[in-house]
């Protein structure tokens, strides 16, 4: 456990039931004012969202489709389908004088029978936004567009998106293709979290090809106040000016989502103004790391009279700044007698992180190892004990 924090530690061994609290244990009375039409701000490793307004509401994603596009390109890359210098063959739907819906739209511009890796089609896609790398990296791994727009609903039901739907690769706007501020944050986060190299290329600031040189049109990586280091924006008449970007402060990550705000220097303004209130007000602290020993809990019949307990993933925690005094672990052990043989990983129990009566956090206890019966001697031993307990307790 982190000696720095002063955690208060109230330990059962048997069944306990745990009151969930309906105040806010935030209890934040001044937030930002900001003006589009809908934004969320969330901790990205606990996901626990700081503010937002409208943020189930749907909206026009502009490029910020993008971000799936990459998504499944992560995909494929993973499975072995694609590979960064695969090279693909321009065709006439990804050419932009042929087609007069990318008139006045971002272009990495392609031509016809032009040949590009995959890996400048993809720095095309995230630095550039060009509509027309989208097509052809598509048409490449799917054959067709519609094909890869499947596949890109398919991954949006995957990670959870209630609100989105998509009908194209690049964003452009089209009948029956929505998003949402909380959808666009969690589909940023799980881009950070499957596929960290493709999102360390969302920080770069330029992209050249074909002696055509672009800058990222994401204002915050100048921005020496924020350690911004991704992720994406989009624009169309419609959708007005969004932005997904993340930052990170004293080993907290934030992601803020604006939709439909009115400018490009409002954009840039109120997604600054979000995130730099969230590292003014809120924390995230990693008190108990995974496979971290938090205690050992006796067991009968083992070669091993005790076992070690922990946490199978990392505790991370989002707190108001100075709340750390006030928290509370709660650790629960579902019996108070366990039997060996005990597996690794065999849930034993639960740990709650408690702030006011109010939960914070829940994680599954494990066994930290395998515990195999013991011999006959000590199953003995432990059969007698028994016996003597049921004895003395009636």
């Amino acid at each position: 456990m982190n000696n720095i924090l002063k955690l208060i530690i109230i330990v059962f061994l048997v069944y306990s039931t745990v009151i969930y609290a309906n105040e806010n244990i935030f209890n934040i009375t001044s937030q930002p004012n900001i003006g589009a039409k809908s934004y969320i701000l969330i901790d990205y490793n606990t996901g626990i969202i700081l503010t937002e307004k409208n943020s189930n509401e749907t909206q026009k994603p502009a490029s910020l489709v993008k971000i799936m596009t990459s998504y499944v390109i992560g995909k494929a890359l993973v499975k072995g389908k694609l590979h960064r210098n695969d090279i693909v063959t321009v065709g006439k739907n990804a050419w932009a004088t042929g087609n007069d819906e990318f008139n006045g739209s971002s272009l990495m511009f392609l031509k016809i029978g032009d040949h590009i890796s995959v890996k400048n089609l993809i720095k095309g896609i995230i630095l550039q936004s060009g509509n027309d790398a989208c097509v052809a990296i598509a048409e490449y791994i799917s054959g067709n567009q519609n094909n890869f727009v499947n596949l890109m609903n398919f991954y949006a039901k995957k990670i959870g998106l209630k609100n989105t739907n998509f009908k194209n690769v690049h964003g452009l706007d089209e009948e029956g293709q929505y998003t949402s501020a909380k959808d666009i944050a969690i589909m940023g986060k799980c881009l950070i979290r499957d596929f960290p190299y493709e999102y360390s290329i969302y920080k770069e600031k330029y992209f050249t090809f074909n002696h055509i040189s672009q800058k990222n049109r994401n204002l915050l990586l100048w921005d020496k106040t924020l350690n911004v280091d991704g992720i994406k924006t989009g624009h169309t008449e419609n959708a007005g000016y969004n932005i997904i970007a993340s930052a990170i402060k004293n080993n907290m990550r934030l992601i803020v989502v604006i939709l439909g705000d009115k400018t490009e220097q409002d954009r840039k303004k109120n997604s600054k103004k979000l995130l730099n209130w969230g590292f003014e007000t809120f924390r995230t602290i990693n008190p108990i790391k995974k496979y971290q020993k938090i205690a050992t809990i006796p067991i009968l019949y083992g070669k091993h009279s005790y076992v070690r307990i922990g946490i199978k993933h990392n505790v991370f925690l989002t707190i108001l700044k100075n709340q750390e005094k006030k928290i509370k672990i709660l650790y629960h052990i579902k019996n108070n007698k366990i039997f060996a043989p005990i597996h690794r990983n065999q849930i034993l129990g639960h740990l709650t992180f408690m702030i006011n009566n109010h939960i914070i956090g829940y994680y599954p206890l494990i066994a930290l190892e395998n515990i195999p019966k013991g011999n006959v001697f000590v199953c003995f031993l432990d059969y007698i004990r028994l016996l003597l307990s049921k004895w003395i307790h009636q």
